[in-house]
């Protein structure tokens, strides 16, 4: 299979702290590849770093991000807008506050359109009516003149997608897609995703703390913790069989019909990019942790099975 993008040794600081380490993955055309973790562990900054949509405070320090042959980071700021949205796009976390509520989602759509493609206004209103069709928006004639509010979270969610779409983009990324929408709503969204990577070959990074949904929908995984990738494999084989103490506690956390008194936790928080730790970054709250190892040796991702790597010492 062909990587449409591939993300090599990236590092990350916010002044002398470092929120990202050594990150790699690819990128599988037609694929959703997972980055799953606890809030905080550094997955929206790693995808934000492919379209350079950084805090100002964020310097990336070493790596590259090879897309179409080249290092997206030595783009200049034209090559990154032409970039964004017509090749990579976006589908943000909250679509309640992703909108302008003083434009009409026809507005917004259609500006989307003319953003990045070289159309008349009249063709460009044409593929308005398409890629609301293609979103499952009803009544699309009447939708255009409705103003954000006017709109549920899952139909605006739905909006967001039409927009990702708008250009034909090769890779949309997800960041956390279903967030504060209910639990139906969440897999009508998620269905739509795999629908339109299906239709249309579009490969998907799909960013989620949310291990249950990711296990319908992705491909590949990429487990994150403390700015570091601890885990790598194929989907099955990732829910089949984890490797990593950090993997291990997060399955065992989800709820399943037999939970019958309370969920089992992780006990503790995860760190925050202040504070030091030495040796593995998860050794304070792993049930397998030797000391004698864990607190003064840095563990490595490596292959424990074909495919599947993990950055474990003892496990």
């Amino acid at each position: 299979m062909k990587n449409i993008l591939e993300i090599k040794n990236l590092n990350l600081f916010f002044g002398e702290n470092q929120a990202l380490y050594d990150i790699s993955f690819q990128l599988t055309k037609g694929k959703t590849h997972a980055l799953v973790g606890e809030s905080g562990c550094g997955k929206t900054m790693t995808a934000m770093s492919i379209i350079k949509l950084l805090p100002k405070s964020a310097v990336i320090k070493s790596g590259e991000i090879i897309f179409e042959g080249q290092n997206i980071l030595n783009y200049k700021e034209r090559e990154l807008r032409d970039l964004r949205g017509n090749k990579i796009a976006l589908i943000p976390q909250d679509p309640m506050t992703s909108l302008n509520p003083l434009y009409t989602i026809g507005n917004q759509i259609l500006e989307a359109i003319m953003a990045h493609s070289r159309v008349s206004k009249h063709n460009a209103m044409r593929k308005v009516y398409e890629v609301m069709d293609l979103v499952k928006i009803p009544d699309a004639k009447n939708k255009i003149n409705f103003y954000p509010h006017e709109f549920s979270g899952g139909m605006k969610q739905r909006i967001i997608i039409a927009m990702a779409l708008a250009s034909k983009a090769e890779i949309i990324i997800a960041d956390e897609p279903t967030t504060a929408l209910d639990v139906t709503i969440q897999k009508q969204i998620m269905d739509l995703i795999s629908e339109i990577k299906q239709e249309f070959g579009t490969t998907v990074l799909l960013i989620s703390h949310d291990l249950a949904l990711v296990s319908n929908y992705a491909d590949d995984i990429s487990v994150m913790y403390s700015g570091h990738i601890v885990e790598e494999a194929p989907a099955r084989e990732f829910f089949r069989k984890p490797l990593h103490p950090y993997s291990i506690a997060l399955i065992n956390s989800l709820p399943t019909i037999n939970t019958l008194l309370k969920l089992k936790t992780i006990e503790g928080a995860p760190p925050s990019i202040q504070e030091k730790i030495s040796g593995c970054k998860f050794h304070p709250r792993c049930e397998y942790c030797k000391k004698e190892i864990c607190t003064t040796q840095n563990p490595v991702l490596e292959e424990k099975f074909e495919g599947h790597f993990s950055a474990c010492l003892i496990k």
